[in-house]
């Protein structure tokens, strides 16, 4: 999950009000004037506070006849509430292994560009591994959102993006990709 969407999630639920409309609606689906009078609340302040949910993707709406009734989206809530935390453990500079990190830094400028790809087979898969934070899993991309997000560590795109392939770091599908969980990435050379 990308970070500026994470923090459109986490600003919509730093209003108390808007928490509470998320209670009211992890219980059943409720309409505006409903939603207002359980807060004590005018209507105005419902709808502006469902359009911040709504753009954070926490809630959805459904027309009967000439009432607009808001739902929960349960799962949404549930897979952003743990994305900040697979973020947060994904950015941590190479939580597995101090070792690592220091191996992997040295290829990349304090600036954080990639010097050049390490022609070691173990440091290439390092620095290949540390590159996928920038492709969170369980989202696909287009080869363009690839290219642009590899451009910022260097300008040889086309080499990364098929190293992260032979790797298995990534599947890539009629001209799709996909991160691989961890557990399908090729062992690390020896």
């Amino acid at each position: 999950m990308q970070l500026d969407r994470l923090v459109s999630f986490h600003k919509a639920l730093a209003d108390p009000t808007r928490v509470r409309i998320l209670a009211l609606l992890a219980r059943s689906p409720l309409h505006g004037q409903a939603l207002a009078g359980k807060l004590g609340v005018k209507p105005p302040t419902i709808t502006h506070h469902m359009s911040k949910l709504r753009e954070a993707g926490l809630v959805k709406e459904k027309r009967e006849k000439n009432t607009i009734y808001f739902h929960l989206e349960k799962t949404a809530l549930q897979r952003k509430a743990v994305a900040i935390l697979e973020y947060v453990e994904r950015e941590s500079p190479m939580k597995e292994s101090s070792q690592e990190w220091e191996i992997v830094r040295h290829f990349f400028t304090p600036q954080g560009q990639l010097k050049h790809l390490p022609a070691q087979r173990k440091k290439r898969w390092m620095v290949l591994k540390y590159l996928m934070r920038e492709f969170p899993p369980g989202e696909t991309y287009t080869e363009q959102t690839i290219n642009e997000r590899l451009k910022k560590y260097h300008e040889d795109v086309a080499t990364l993006r098929r190293e992260l392939i032979i790797h298995h770091f990534m599947y890539r599908e009629k001209g799709i990709y996909q991160p691989n969980p961890p557990e399908l990435w090729s062992e690390m050379p020896g």
